[in-house]
């Protein structure tokens, strides 16, 4: 009940005592005694001189303190004047006098309510910016983990909860597909009570979290229904607020499980369980939280602390709660919504990759393990401190730029011409078996000459001087076939493309001075000089024609990636694979761009492309090399000026080819 108001006077006021006795209405109490036994009650002080405020202004302004004077002239000190709420004639009539003190009570009444009004808002106001906080992060995050996790921490911040716990509820077929996944025949592990026609959904024990004792959590299933708090909330829709878990109303259906209290020296008192719907009212899980408590960083390390810590969910919190939960649904949803298209993305590089490197088996796996490289290299950069790079960190949207940029640095393979992509040899294989073809008929012209010659020499001399020169024209025979072996051997040799410039190509323009003669009798040499061109290619296996096609593959490439509508975080996927091909000393191609304009990224994965290229399995046109001599052409390339440095170095120093080897043997 509220205390009367008290109206006071000092007692060696004689002007104000003579009106003390007349106001009935309350307690009439000596000054300053009325504030000191009663400081939180309304006081109205009646004073007429000065000096009675110079005593005791400090005591006389407080906000359920007001001061009227009665003076017929006002206070000299400003300080003074200020602390009257109104001046009376010192002979002011009882009814006046009455109704001032009521006006100076209201007065009280509508500071305090002004005050609670403001703190009200103030708290509203910061519920609704902590609200809006919460809105961000959970739309922020786009891991479902985290992001369950950040609903549960957020909801017990919210309302002081000391405890809480997360509860999914599952569909029968996702059940199924995620039991599969978990307890498959060759992986054992605990087996969980399925879900039946009976019972179509389950109800997955997700996340719990206690700031006062060590939870021993596993994720576990329950039926939906009336049994547990969750289960009844996720197939009612009900909120469940309890007050006191050990005392639940009468006729409630579900009951608590007091087992983790007994086995923890918890004690589980209120209770509020809201369900999770999404945006088609739809229950998609159950939050839970326990012991709401007076001090938010308190311990309920003792039963004294449960005592006086743990209260009751209010109404608020409930609604607040339920507000969240709201939230937490669409955010939750939103997020399966970006893991999906996360993952239908990841199946399309995947099938592109799949579809490139369908047209060139020969580099079956490249992709993939350039991918790896490259961003174990960027892992290795973002660990070093010291050197040009030691400032850079590469944050998660840059690393997925870089594995993005790297499966797909090679889609515009798909725009070469397949002979050319897949040409092992300087020579396509029937332009090596014409030469085969032509070899052979030099050699049957060869033989048919000498076989003529023997017969000739038969019917012209005796058969003693037929024996006699019979084995210099065999001998001759065989010198020619010899050399024309030989000649065969060259060229089957200048066909094999080489790794790095070499070659001398001068053996074959003497085969190529060798003449025989056609069918027509026409004399024609024995390589034309097309083919001589293509067998003196000092690097790889392709002439300029075909380079600039295998080239044009890069081109392909940027096309193709910027056609594809990238979001901001992955926008420079593009400029990131269209330099894979370039060297910091303007030498690459297609663009021939110097070092500024190349990317560190890009210049990461040039070297993790030129490493797998030499390294890996057996290509058409080269030789797989080892590690070292990949290391040695790096190197090479590296004094050259055509690649980065300082990242090369990294890239020896960081230990990634034991899990390169490994991936490159899986292919």
């Amino acid at each position: 009940m509220r205390a009367l108001p008290v109206i006071a006077f000092f007692e060696d006021d004689p002007v104000a005592a003579r009106y003390f006795h007349e106001v009935q209405r309350f307690r009439r109490i000596p000054f300053p005694q009325a504030v000191m036994e009663s400081p939180e009650v309304e006081c109205i002080v009646l004073l007429s001189r000065e000096h009675f405020m110079d005593r005791h202004y400090a005591q006389l302004r407080v906000p359920n303190v007001r001061v009227l004077a009665l003076s017929d002239r006002r206070f000299v000190d400003p300080r003074n004047d200020g602390a009257v709420y109104a001046y009376l004639p010192a002979d002011v009539s009882e009814v006046l006098l009455d109704r001032m003190v009521d006006n100076a009570l209201d007065h009280i009444h509508l500071v305090h309510t002004r005050h609670e009004v403001n703190q009200r808002l103030a708290g509203a106001s910061q519920e609704i910016h902590e609200l809006n906080q919460i809105g961000v992060a959970l739309s922020a995050e786009h891991d479902p983990e985290r992001l369950l996790d950040l609903i549960l921490t957020k909801s017990r911040e919210f309302t002081a909860s000391d405890a809480g716990s997360l509860y999914l509820v599952e569909e029968a077929e996702a059940y199924a597909e995620r039991r599969s996944l978990l307890f498959g025949p060759a992986l054992g592990g605990e087996i969980e009570t399925p879900a039946t026609p009976d019972h179509p959904r389950r109800l997955r024990f997700k996340l719990a979290q206690n700031d006062s004792v060590k939870v021993a959590f596993r994720e576990v299933t329950m039926d939906v229904d009336e049994k547990s708090i969750a289960g009844y909330v996720a197939l009612t829709g009900e909120i469940v607020n309890i007050a006191d878990a050990y005392e639940l109303p009468a006729g409630v259906p579900y009951s608590i499980n007091r087992s983790f209290d007994h086995e923890s020296g918890y004690h589980t008192r209120s209770i509020l369980a809201v369900p999770i719907r999404n945006q088609k009212d739809k229950i998609i899980g159950v939050l839970q939280l326990i012991n709401a408590k007076r001090s938010r960083n308190a311990r309920l390390d003792s039963q004294a602390a449960i005592e006086e810590q743990v209260v009751p969910f209010t109404a608020h919190q409930q609604e607040i709660v339920l507000s969240l939960a709201s939230q937490a649904a669409v955010a939750y949803e939103n997020s399966h919504l970006y893991d999906n298209i996360h993952r239908l993305f990841e199946g399309f590089v995947r099938a592109s990759v799949t579809a490139i490197e369908t047209r060139d088996p020969a580099t079956s796996g490249h992709s993939f393990r350039v991918a790896n490289l490259t961003l174990a290299l960027a892992e290795a950069v973002d660990h070093i401190s010291t050197g040009p790079y030691a400032p850079v960190r590469f944050t998660r949207d840059q690393m997925r730029e870089m594995r993005y940029a790297s499966l797909l640095h090679d889609f515009g393979k798909v725009g070469v011409p397949e002979e050319v992509l897949v040409k092992a040899t300087k020579l396509y294989p029937a332009q090596v078996e014409v030469i085969r073809q032509r070899f052979a008929f030099v050699r049957r012209t060869l033989e048919a000459e000498v076989l003529s010659s023997k017969v000739k020499y038969l019917l012209e001399k005796s058969r003693e001087e037929f024996l006699a020169a019979e084995p210099r024209l065999d001998g001759q025979l065989a010198d020619a076939l010899r050399e024309l072996d030989e000649h065969f051997k060259a060229v089957i040799l200048a066909n094999q493309p080489s790794v790095v410039p070499e070659g001398n190509f001068d053996r074959l323009l003497d085969i190529r001075n060798v003449q025989y003669r056609d069918l027509s009798g026409e004399s024609k040499p024995l390589l034309s000089d097309e083919e001589v061109r293509l067998l003196s290619i000092p690097q790889g296996s392709l002439d300029e024609a075909e380079r600039l096609q295998i080239e044009a593959h890069v081109i392909h490439t940027v096309s193709f990636l910027r056609a594809i509508p990238w979001t901001n975080e992955l926008q420079n996927v593009p400029e990131i694979a269209r330099a894979h091909h370039e060297k910091l000393n303007g030498t690459g191609y297609p663009y021939k761009l110097s070092a500024a304009e190349i990317p560190l990224q890009t210049r990461m994965m040039t070297i993790s492309d030129i490493f797998d290229a030499l390294a890996a399995a057996d290509r058409p046109y080269k030789k797989a090399v080892s590690v070292e001599r990949a290391l040695e052409i790096l190197d090479l390339s590296v004094k050259d000026g055509e690649l980065d440095p300082n990242l090369f170095e990294i890239f020896k120093g960081a230990e990634i080819y034991h899990r390169w080897k490994v991936e490159a043997q899986a292919y």
